[in-house]
This record gives C-alpha cells, sequence and structure tokens, in this order.
C-alpha cells in the first residue's frame, strides 16, 4: 500500500475532448516519490495529451488532477530547434533557464557527464549528447517530479541505455518521481516500475514483467522484437493501478 503522502501526482477518471473528438477516457495513475511510471503507447493514443495534462498545461474535460503542495517539476522535451549560426554554448544554454546558476549548471553538466563540452557550441552536440543537455536542463531547479517526453528519440542503444542510466541514478539518488513516455516496453523498462499501456483509455498496467504477458500489450504494441531483452525491476510497493476501457476505432 503506497502512503498517499509520498504521491507527487494523482489523476482520477481524467478524460479529455477536443470538441466532439475524446482523446483520453478515465485514465487513472500516481506517480510516487523514487518511482518510475512509463506511458506507453501506439500514436494517436493520448500520451502527449495526457503529459500536457500531468504539466498542468492543459486542463481536463472532466475527472481530477492533483498534485503535491509547491511541488517542483522539470521536464524534458523531444527535440528543440536551436538557430545553427546562433552563438551559444551548452553551459549558456543551461544557464539561460530561469534561476540557474553557475554553479547548479556547472553541477548538472557533471551530473550528465558533459563536462567535457561545456564551452564548445550546442549544435555541434552529437544527438546523445543533446539529450543529456536536455536531460540536464530538466534537473535544474532539483525537480521533485521529472517528465521525459521520449528521452531517447533518435538515439542508438548504447545512448538509450547511458541515458536510462543517468535517469535511474538521479532517481535514486534524489528520491525524485518520474513519469516518462516511451513508444515499447525493452531498455526502458530496466529501470521502470509501473508500466501504464495507453490507446485513449489504459488497456493495462502494472509492473514490466507483468505487461510484457499481457495480450492487451501486444495487441496494441504488436510481437516483441527479437533477441530484445527485457529488464525486470523489483519494486517493493508493488500496486495495481490497472484499468479497463472500452475499445476504440
Amino acid at each position: 500500500m503506497i502512503d498517499v503522502s509520498s504521491q507527487l501526482l494523482r489523476l482520477e477518471n481524467v478524460c479529455k475532448s477536443y470538441h466532439k473528438n475524446q482523446v483520453l477516457e478515465n485514465v487513472s495513475f500516481s506517480v510516487n516519490r523514487g518511482e518510475t511510471v512509463t506511458l506507453i503507447g501506439p500514436n494517436g493514443a493520448g500520451k502527449s495529451t495526457l503529459m500536457k495534462i500531468s504539466l498542468g498545461i492543459l486542463e481536463v474535460s472532466s475527472g481530477e488532477v492533483h498534485r503535491s503542495k509547491s511541488i517542483s517539476v522539470g521536464y524534458m522535451p523531444q527535440n528543440v530547434m536551436i538557430d545553427d549560426v546562433l552563438p551559444l554554448s551548452v553551459r549558456d544554454f543551461l544557464y539561460l533557464r530561469p534561476g540557474s546558476s553557475y554553479d547548479d549548471v556547472k553541477e548538472v553538466l557533471e551530473t550528465v557527464r558533459l563536462t567535457y563540452i561545456s564551452e564548445q557550441p550546442i549544435q555541434s552536440a552529437s544527438g546523445g549528447e543533446m539529450q543529456r543537455i536536455l536531460l540536464a536542463r530538466a534537473l535544474l531547479g532539483k525537480p521533485d517530479l521529472l517528465v521525459l517526453d521520449e528521452p531517447v528519440q533518435g538515439i542508438d542503444i548504447m545512448g538509450q541505455k547511458e541515458i536510462y542510466g543517468l535517469i535511474a541514478k538521479v532517481r535514486d539518488e534524489t528520491g525524485c518521481g518520474v513519469l516518462m513516455i516511451s513508444h515499447d516496453l525493452h531498455l526502458v523498462m530496466a529501470s521502470t516500475d509501473q508500466v501504464l499501456c495507453l490507446n485513449r483509455h489504459i488497456c493495462c498496467s502494472g509492473t514490466p514483467e507483468l505487461v510484457k504477458e499481457n495480450p492487451e500489450y501486444h495487441a496494441m504494441m504488436g510481437r516483441p522484437i527479437e533477441g530484445v531483452a527485457i529488464y525486470t525491476h523489483n519494486h517493493d510497493d508493488d500496486h495495481d493501478h490497472t484499468h479497463h476501457g472500452h475499445d476504440h476505432d
């Protein structure tokens, strides 16, 4: 049983519609301190809408959203667009975040292991380095909740493992909660406690090892990739958020 005082974010029966198009139907879940919740689903499943609701950017059509009092949130987008001719170093890009000091920037660069490119133009960063820069920016301000939108998009397997390892390390060292969007149930699961399979409603949910055996997951995401291991993770506070909704076209 999870102590309610540890909850950073809780959604209860959240629905969202745009005009007559229902994007989310009766979605309920929570994110607790020290816990990673990964949201997976196909394109058009409502993942981005649910993330925006979690961040407070969008209002719900019905249902309730509860956030811990005085919660600090760090957000990592999929990518950012930076003008090729803008004279901006990696360090200065991070320093542009309001309220950040040079000591803060130095600390997060050390955390994501990018001190060696701190003075280089941000445009020279590789794909994997850019994702770590965006993670570093999300860590400024020492957030209680990290919200990550496809944090490994466009980088190779080794780069993905490094990013997920950094996220898990930060979570374990700071006790923050993590809400993460992903497309699949493979390397990301090494440090995930709860998985939510979303296709407008939550089709199935639970620990990675339970979800990977759920026929609703396979129906939604397709057959597992041959030769790709799904890592398991033990969680002391195993709790069930499973919700079943109606099928959608």
